[in-house]
């Protein structure tokens, strides 16, 4: 039998969670989650540190969540509050859930995913998330006012530009200076402090964590019968290995990261277009998928067609080559950005 595992942020929702809840509890939270986010993005991506992955950012704003009074009870109360489902979410998650067995795999702290689930009618087993416990934690009044001091400097650190870096050098010297600072902030002053026990054992689920959450996932299964939707870098380990192991990878406004990893390219407002390659993929597999995606919407069968003319605005859907990469990354970033703001759209 054929599964569907699924990011959560970007294809089912649109929120960025953690940077919600660092706009909710940080005092200029937006700007010092868009500095972790990319510093991030760098050691993923740029530096390939050993034993690094995508998503960390989950647990370096932590203690910062904690010294300014976030606790479980208000980081659930917030995330159930502020729940923004992209369009036709709950109807597909039903669906493809109907169709074939379907797991949710996302970076997200558990408390939002949990909130998905109950307003969805969503399997909470079925998914695999940030397990998170602040109140397990306590911050010494003196820790409280260094980590307030802290977050006083990064703010006022020249923000970190990765456009066009590949490799360290290619970085500004202001990048480089940035990045310096939050390597000791965070591999010297915060580790050397009791709160740094949090970083420590909070486990993020992003980069290999997703990959291995899809081999968690599929009970006796093989990799070739499941179709992986991302759209981040926190997915490109997983995407690369169900393209790798004969499965299909799709990106859904996706970012350049989830574009390169990814098969096929969604570009759209609304999941009816996920729900019906879900549906193609669960009797067709791959090969119904990529036919489908060849000539889209051409290809489709008239009742799954007549489907799509119920949308304003219609969907892309395309086999992602060398050729049209550039093209489809500018198109699925714009996108990405109409459908979730320009905040959201433009993080890693």
């Amino acid at each position: 039998m054929r599964q569907i595992c699924i990011d959560c942020e970007g294809p089912l929702t649109k929120n960025d969670n953690a940077l919600e809840l660092s706009e909710y509890f940080i005092p200029e939270g937006e700007r010092f989650f868009s500095l972790i986010s990319r510093y991030d993005d760098f050691l993923a991506d740029v530096a390939e540190r050993k034993g690094y992955k995508a998503g960390t950012t989950l647990s370096l704003i932590l203690p910062f969540l904690k010294a300014y009074g976030a606790t479980n009870e208000g980081i659930r109360e917030y995330s159930a509050s502020h729940l923004l489902l992209i369009p036709g979410a709950k109807e597909t998650l039903c669906h493809l859930n109907r169709k074939m067995p379907t797991f949710i795999i996302s970076t997200s702290y558990q408390p939002y995913i949990e909130a998905l689930c109950d307003f969805a009618g969503f399997p909470v087993e079925n998914t695999y998330s940030t397990f998170l416990n602040l109140d397990r934690y306590q911050i010494s009044f003196e820790e409280t006012r260094d980590l307030k001091a802290l977050l006083q400097e990064m703010l006022k650190l020249p923000f970190i530009d990765l456009s066009g870096v590949r490799k360290k050098e290619d970085l500004s010297p202001s990048t480089k200076r940035t990045i310096r600072r939050l390597d000791e902030v965070f591999q010297e002053e915060i580790a050397s402090m009791k709160c740094g026990q949090i970083i420590k054992e909070t486990r993020p689920i992003g980069g290999m964590e997703k990959a291995k959450a899809v081999v968690d996932s599929l009970k006796g299964r093989e990799i070739s019968q499941v179709m992986y939707v991302g759209d981040s870098i926190t997915d490109v380990e997983a995407l690369r290995l169900v393209g790798e192991e004969g499965g299909v990878s799709i990106s859904f406004n996706g970012n350049s990261y989830a574009l390169k990893a990814a098969q096929v390219a969604c570009i759209l407002p609304h999941t009816l277009p996920l729900e019906i390659l879900g549906e193609i993929f669960s009797g067709e597999g791959k090969e119904g998928v990529l036919k489908v995606a060849k000539k889209w919407p051409q290809s489709l069968k008239g009742k799954l067609r007549k489907k799509l003319s119920t949308l304003s605005s219609y969907p892309r859907v395309e086999i992602l080559t060398n050729e049209n990469l550039e093209r489809l990354t500018i198109e699925s970033e714009r996108m990405r950005k109409e459908i979730r703001g320009e905040a959201v759209g433009s993080l890693g």
